[in-house]
């Protein structure tokens, strides 16, 4: 057992792949709390469609990959805001046209400019061949995640419970929305890496949404989220060096099964225990009458 263990590690290539799953699995685990939470899901799967163009450019001129992608994440965040504020289409639809006009933009300029572009690697991820520039990139910009979110995390917890009362608090909510924002467009930026464009918003939601079914506490969300990421991750991670599966979906795959097992047996929440709980009720009252 030890050595299926140790083994893959004694390449690079895996130790590698291991820094960025968890620095990445980190980063979106303690997001996640926030955006399911918030009902924000469909922020982070727009916001991860949307980052396409920018890494396409990023590739073209030659400049890092991770600011490509902050780039396009954030002007996706602008324009979600722009069309929304307008007044003129409810925020799910902004956020629908905004994110399928900059996935398309992406999907037109690899196809105008071919050379030089893996697709594959772009939409599914490559974190088995990630080189040193783009391994600093991801904990650069997982760090940053990770620190901003912790550092300010009663004020976001407080905006996300009841932002009215925040604000006669006298937090700053405007200014606290921005910066979860910001962090969406980071955690995306360290999740493309991992497991793609595609797939990244899986990483954005299965943690938070799994230990919401567990945890009762946002302090307890919080780090069953990180747990689950962590499962997820190493476990998509072996599975797919042992099975010759790209790491990316299979890492998805470990975490909704995650997902999946809270969902039938999380002790208060999950669907058996309730339908236990609803079928000693029913006989309870049965006996009683």
């Amino acid at each position: 057992m030890i050595d299926l263990l140790v083994e893959p590690m004694g390449y690079e290539f895996m130790r590698r792949a291991l820094l960025v799953v968890a620095a990445s699995g980190v980063a979106g685990a303690l997001l996640s709390c926030w955006l399911v939470h918030m009902g924000w899901s469909l922020m982070g799967d727009a916001v991860s469609h949307a980052v396409l163009p920018g890494v396409v450019i990023a590739a073209l001129t030659g400049i890092p990959f991770a600011v490509g992608a902050l780039v396009a994440a954030l002007v996706a965040v602008a324009l979600i805001g722009g069309v929304r504020e307008s007044g003129t289409v409810r925020e799910d639809a902004a956020m629908g046209i905004v994110f399928t006009a900059l996935f398309s933009l992406g999907l037109v300029l690899i196809a105008r400019f071919p050379s030089g572009q893996d697709l594959h690697s772009i939409l599914f991820g490559s974190v088995l061949g990630v080189p040193d520039p783009v391994l600093v990139q991801v904990l650069a910009v997982s760090a940053f995640t990770v620190i901003v979110l912790l550092a300010f995390r009663r004020d976001l917890i407080m905006v996300a419970f009841d932002r009215l009362h925040a604000h006669t608090l006298g937090l700053r909510t405007r200014a606290l929305t921005g910066l979860l924002l910001a962090t969406l467009a980071t955690a995306t930026v360290a999740g493309v890496q991992s497991v793609g464009v595609i797939l990244v918003v899986a990483t954005l939601i299965i943690p938070g949404a799994t230990a919401q079914l567990l945890a009762d506490t946002m302090r307890g969300t919080m780090i069953l989220a990180v747990v689950v990421a962590l499962a997820g991750g190493l476990t998509g991670l072996y599975a797919g060096y042992y099975a010759d599966l790209p790491p990316g979906p299979v890492v998805v795959l470990a975490q909704a099964a995650i997902f999946t097992a809270a969902q039938l047996f999380a002790p208060r929440r999950g669907v058996i225990p309730r339908a236990a709980a609803g079928a000693r009720a029913r006989r309870s009252g049965m006996m009683t009458a």
